[in-house]
């Protein structure tokens, strides 16, 4: 017999037992979606991190207050830090050739108000800075001036859906809006760009940093973000930041510098890790189906015993029958993984409609592992029944014995 003749035999045993086929199928199936899906939720989790912290710039550090005692983990946000982040520490920390950008930041959140209407929201006291290292794009006019950051100018610049609760469809720049207790002219309107870092600047306001503090009753910095001009640049800058404000809080070594390609690896590791777990689980399923298939398929043999006869006295050898049998798991295995994918794929299509804001899309390894396991399983736990088969008399076989 011929490959041919083996695929037809197969396709033939498959119709004449549909119940039995379709149930292997859907347990074949059913494990394939799962490994499509699970990965596919991780790999679409690593890509928003990555996404989010590469928005932030390409060489960030970010400086914060407080100094974190132990390895590997995210320093608290909240504790008694030695000294606070100040405008003078921002200002120190551009004297080298290994920084371009220093942005100070503060937040808090306020009432901001125009004409009758009045939103609570958050507002970010920057520097002119913060615009490339944001990566912030405008919709309509400027952001804020560079200039001497301790006479800042009275202005504000909105994020596109606070603009729109305020102003509706009318123009917001020129116009004057109220924040807490101060007002603010609008010289511009940020593009839409939705979450980033659990922000959501189309809700922000943006001032100059010192107002902010004014705005806040604090002299503080919430955090200073510091862009190398390359990747080579990252670790002398690191050193840079630590020696300097080291030096400026008298010899004490109170803050902590975490680089951003440090945190994506970080997040990369974990989950990465955390898909192929979840993977690996999800194909635990292809295993309970290899077992379904082994059993039916034993079943199978003792229901087809004369039609197994009837090819022995035919002269048909024993590695054509055992073929024959592995033929029929590996086409069940296959059209099952096949069911299994199309069924993945459109649940994880619908997933990225229900969920834009995450990029699920199941990795390319993880489909050809699915793949690979169903048939690999179906092959493994299909030799039993057809060993068996093969091992049947012609005669004891013709006569159902």
């Amino acid at each position: 017999m011929n490959p041919r003749d083996h695929l037809q035999f197969a396709f033939t045993a498959l119709r004449g037992a549909r119940l039995r086929s379709g149930l292997m199928l859907l347990a074949m199936a059913i494990g394939v979606a799962a490994v499509v899906v699970l990965s596919a939720l991780g790999e679409g989790a690593r890509r928003y991190v990555v996404g989010e912290f590469s928005s932030l710039g390409t060489h960030l550090l970010i400086v914060l207050p407080g100094r974190n005692e132990t390895t590997g983990g995210a320093p608290p946000l909240t504790s008694e830090t030695p000294r606070d982040l100040t405008l003078e520490d921002a200002e120190a920390l551009k004297r080298s050739r290994h920084v371009r950008l220093v942005a100070p930041i503060n937040v808090g959140s306020a009432a901001v108000s125009w004409g009758g209407r009045e939103r609570e929201a958050v507002i970010m006291g920057a520097t002119h800075e913060i615009y490339e290292v944001r990566h912030f794009t405008m919709a309509q006019g400027r952001f804020l001036p560079p200039g001497d950051v301790r006479h800042p100018q009275p202005v504000a610049v909105l994020g596109a859906k606070l603009k729109r609760e305020l102003f509706g469809t009318q123009s917001a720049l020129g116009e004057r809006i109220r924040i807490g207790d101060r007002r603010f002219r609008v010289i511009g309107v940020l593009q839409e760009q939705g979450q980033s870092l659990g922000m959501n600047t189309d809700e922000l306001a943006i001032i100059p940093v010192m107002a902010a503090q004014s705005l806040f009753n604090v002299n503080s910095l919430f955090r200073i973000l510091v862009e190398a001009p390359s990747r080579e640049s990252i670790e002398p800058a690191q050193r840079h930041v630590i020696a300097t404000l080291k030096a400026r809080h008298d010899g004490e070594e109170d803050v902590t510098v975490i680089t951003q390609e440090s945190v994506l690896a970080t997040f990369d590791r974990i989950l990465g890790a955390l898909t192929m777990t979840v993977a690996g689980i999800a194909a635990i399923s292809l295993v309970v189906a290899g077992v379904l298939i082994m059993n039916v398929m034993l079943v199978a043999v003792a229901q087809r015993t004369v039609e197994i006869g009837l090819l022995k006295a035919l002269g048909a050898p024993r590695p054509v029958i055992l073929r024959l049998f592995l033929t029929e798991a590996a086409l069940l295995s296959l059209l099952g993984a096949a069911i299994g994918l199309a069924v993945g794929q459109a649940s994880t299509a619908l997933l990225r409609q229900l969920y834009p804001a995450l990029p699920f899309a199941a990795p390319s390894w993880a489909i050809i592992a699915a793949v690979l396991v169903a048939l690999g399983t179906g092959l493994v736990f299909g030799v039993l029944p057809a060993r068996r088969a093969a091992r049947l008399d012609p005669v004891q076989a013709l006569a159902r014995r």
